[in-house]
C-alpha cells in the first residue's frame, strides 16, 4: 500500500429531503442524513435488519447536483471522507462525524443512473 487514503462509499436511503444553502461567499452546501441497511439472520434464524444512520455534507456543484435531483426515501450512492467536528450548543460541546460527499450516484432514476465527480 503505498498511500492509505479516508474513504467512504455507502449505498442507502436519503431521510429526508436534502436543502441546500449558499452562503454569503456563494458557496452552496447541503446536509442531509442517510441510512444504510444490514440484512442477517440472528441466532434463531429470523432475519433482521440494521440500520445504521449516517450524516453527509457536500459543498459545491455536488451540493446543488443533491439539492436538485434527490428526495426523501431515494436510493443513492456516495462516495467520501469522514470529517470530525465539534461544536458547542447550550453550553455543551457535541461532536459530529459526517461524511464529506465528493461523488453521488442516483440509484433511482426515470431513464438511467446519473453519476457526478466533484473536480
Amino acid at each position: 500500500m503505498k498511500a492509505i487514503r479516508n474513504k467512504v462509499q455507502l449505498i442507502g436511503n436519503v431521510g429526508a429531503t436534502p436543502l441546500v444553502k449558499q452562503l454569503e461567499s456563494g458557496k452552496s452546501v447541503v446536509h442531509f442524513s442517510m441510512a444504510t441497511n444490514e440484512k442477517f439472520k440472528n441466532q434463531q434464524g429470523d432475519l433482521q435488519t440494521d440500520t445504521q444512520w449516517h450524516y453527509v455534507v457536500a459543498w459545491g456543484k455536488t451540493a446543488e447536483i443533491i439539492g436538485q435531483y434527490v428526495s426523501k426515501g431515494q436510493e443513492i450512492a456516495i462516495e467520501g471522507k469522514l470529517t470530525h467536528r465539534s461544536y458547542e450548543a447550550n453550553g455543551e460541546k457535541r461532536y459530529l462525524t459526517e461524511v464529506l460527499c465528493s461523488e453521488v450516484l442516483l440509484l433511482q432514476s426515470k431513464s438511467k443512473p446519473e453519476a457526478y465527480t466533484e473536480e
